[in-house]
């Protein structure tokens, strides 16, 4: 799955588009390497988010296309 679709589908970002951006402008990291909207998500992979002066660092546990909102948490582990 696409980096910036996981991000939306897990809601660790709210809006698909708002993901792409972020990931444009170098604000997400996947295993410590800048990602690009494109990278290929897979369990296993840290990512790290920084909006401003937050940053939030997750492990991906699972990748699925459709998640009901209150199982999304389940997609990732804090670190």
């Amino acid at each position: 799955m696409r980096l910036d679709k996981y991000l939306k589908v897990s809601r660790l970002i709210k809006r698909r588009t708002v993901a792409n951006e972020a990931c444009d402008a170098g604000r997400v990291s996947v295993n410590d390497k800048v990602a690009r909207a494109s990278y290929d998500v897979k369990p296993g992979d840290v990512i790290e988010i920084t909006f401003g002066d937050r940053k939030t660092k997750v492990e991906v546990i699972r990748v699925e296309e459709t998640v009901r909102k209150e199982e999304a948490s389940d997609m990732y582990k804090a670190l």
